[in-house]
């Protein structure tokens, strides 16, 4: 089935370079904090093994993990971190789902709001949006790594819920959370590499930008979001046409 991209409404594509890793690391360290709190041994707490294999994916020291973990566990100070929820809408009515963590809540709902209020967007109340967005493993794969048909069994037989082919001729692999794992584990065995992988929220109806000045609004809001320092995730369901994309200088 062919379809939109569910990437094209998920910021969470950090970059790589050496000038973000420290920032990105840090982000890194909060999340593996968080999930810490609920027991520092990732083979018995699986958010905190997703935490350790993400901060592993770009290269966090070792010792950065392990202090993120005694943090989270008590053993050392710094670990007083509360996950907040923010929701709200940006230009043409899109929802916007920002996932934080914050050692001071009243400070960053402020910048929080004020992101959105520049961007023309406006934050809401809690569960105005987050209705409209499912938790889900997604996996991005070229699409010539594989016939779909083949992806298709191999990917169920793993435990994911659908394969769905995009209008730019990629594959996109969706599975529950608690199967995320194995999936990633069933493709890496099969000899594929995913462009990108991640446990996301995925929106379930999407909302076509057609205007480009509200496009331009739309990526701005995402954009400065996901660079707060506190903002773990940013998801929402915006689609922007190719040909709108191409009007406002982005690809």
């Amino acid at each position: 089935m062919s379809g939109h991209s569910h990437w094209a409404g998920i910021k969470h594509k950090k970059a790589l370079v050496d000038a973000k890793r420290g920032k990105l690391w840090s982000r890194l360290a909060k999340a593996i904090i968080l999930a810490a709190k609920s027991g520092g041994d990732p083979d018995m707490n699986l958010r905190l093994r997703y935490a350790i294999d993400d901060a592993k994916a770009v290269s966090m020291p070792k010792e950065n993990i392990q202090r993120a973990i005694k943090r989270g566990t008590g053993e050392l100070a710094g670990g007083n971190l509360e996950e907040v929820m923010y929701e709200g809408y940006g230009s043409g009515g899109v929802a916007v789902l920002c996932e934080v963590l914050t050692d001071n809540r009243n400070r960053t709902a402020g910048e929080i709001r004020k992101i959105f209020e520049l961007a023309d967007g406006k934050l809401g109340s809690t569960g105005c949006v987050a209705w409209m967005f499912e938790s889900k493993g997604l996996f991005l794969i070229p699409g010539d790594a594989m016939d779909e048909d083949k992806l298709m069994e191999l990917a169920l037989e793993a435990g994911a819920d659908d394969v769905q082919s995009t209008d730019d001729g990629k594959l996109e692999v969706t599975c529950n959370p608690t199967a995320y794992r194995d999936v990633g584990k069933r493709l890496a065995d099969a000899g594929i590499t995913p462009e990108a992988s991640d446990l996301t929220r995925i929106a379930q109806n999407m909302v076509d930008v057609t205007d480009p000045d509200a496009a331009r609004r739309v990526l701005r809001l995402i954009e400065q979001l996901d660079d707060h320092d506190d903002v773990q995730n940013v998801s929402s369901n915006f689609n922007i046409p190719k040909a709108v994309m191409e009007a406002i200088g982005e690809e």
